[in-house]
């Protein structure tokens, strides 16, 4: 239910909406949101929506989907076939590989292998898959310069057309989300593990307080390492002032906090970062991934720094223009960032492979 997820249903949406045939292929994960989503979707798509079995990790499993892709392709006849993420990727361009007609395959990773080492044993054999996959590609599309020059420097350049196109975002995301009256300084929204650095966040409000900064916070999000974050916050003393409201939609999120802190170790390209700005929040963020590519140099911290984070945090609490300068840019960034603009961009590059 990440920024993939999204980034697919705003996409096929967008191209519904522009006249073509589209259609689904994805897997039966994502619970009951998921399916809510797809269910609302699915009446726009003149090709459906098909959920199959579809394994994060490879599998046996995989030869059985890869089959059930490739006869929805056969019978869709499609001419595109867009596969995004690491397995969506090897199902679209394996499908499409063998199509009689000319189905050409189109890529955009989302960070999948990328995230990967050579060094590491499983990192080696996604990466040559990777690598071997790059002859059966007719085009790639990536959402930020940083994942393109990742892919060029692990996976390697090839004769294959690429573009980069930014996501966007619904032109009713572009409206203020003002904090409520009891809102805490700080809020984090996200996944809770550990390459999102909240621990990096609680050690920083944790130095603040230590300097007589009693600031607080709301973390908002679930996952796989919450339980070590809530220790993290009962250690330091800091139960009155962080609170952890669990998962939530970041768009409801917002009106729990001033400012947006993402202090991520590791990033593509968060939609959240994009969000948060659109709904006239003020925005501190790590220098990772494609996140310069979207906020201002003054903006960033360095990853895994508690003390720069804490000194930046000061600097945006005590700036009195802060929120009229984030009220601002977020009008500056409606066309660049938009749904419209994104689905024209990557429409007009498949036309290009024809």
């Amino acid at each position: 239910m990440g920024g993939l997820f999204r980034h697919v249903l705003d996409l096929a949406g967008e191209q519904a909406r522009a006249g073509h045939d589209v259609g689904i292929i994805c897997a039966r994960s994502g619970g009951e949101r998921a399916s809510r989503q797809l269910a609302d979707i699915s009446p726009r798509l003149r090709l459906g929506v098909a959920r199959l079995h579809m394994p994060r990790l490879p599998g046996p499993v995989d030869m059985e989907a890869l089959t059930q892709v490739r006869a929805r392709v056969r019978e869709l006849g499609a001419d595109i076939v867009h596969g995004h993420g690491a397995k969506g990727g090897l199902y679209a361009r394996l499908a499409a590989s063998g199509a009689s007609w000319g189905a050409r395959a189109v890529y955009t990773p989302h960070g999948g292998s990328l995230h990967y080492s050579w060094r590491s044993p499983a990192g080696a054999v996604f990466l040559l898959a990777e690598r071997w996959l790059l002859g059966r590609t007719r085009g790639l599309v990536f959402v930020c310069e940083y994942e393109r020059d990742a892919f060029f420097a692990k996976v390697g350049r090839a004769e294959v057309p690429f573009r980069v196109v930014h996501n966007g975002l619904r032109a009713e995301e572009f409206t203020p989300a003002p904090a409520g009256n009891d809102a805490a300084d700080l809020l984090f929204v996200g996944e809770l593990r550990d390459l999102k650095g909240v621990d990096v966040l609680i050690a920083a409000i944790a130095r603040l307080h230590a300097q007589a900064r009693p600031v607080t916070a709301c973390i908002a999000g679930d996952g796989p390492d919450r339980e070590t974050f809530e220790r993290l916050v009962r250690e330091h003393g800091l139960e009155r002032y962080v609170s952890m409201p669990g998962a939530m939609p970041a768009r409801e999120a917002f009106g729990l906090g001033r400012v947006m802190v993402v202090p991520s170790r590791a990033e593509s390209f968060p939609y959240v970062v994009l969000e948060a700005q659109a709904a006239g929040k003020p925005v501190i963020a790590t220098h990772v991934g494609g996140i310069p590519e979207m906020l201002p140099e003054e903006a960033l911290v360095i990853p895994g720094d508690a003390a720069a984070l804490a000194e930046k945090i000061v600097a945006v609490l005590d700036d009195p223009q802060a929120e009229q300068a984030a009220l601002e840019r977020a009008q500056a960034l409606r066309e660049r960032f938009s749904i419209t603009r994104m689905a024209r961009e990557i429409t007009a590059f498949y036309e290009t492979l024809a």
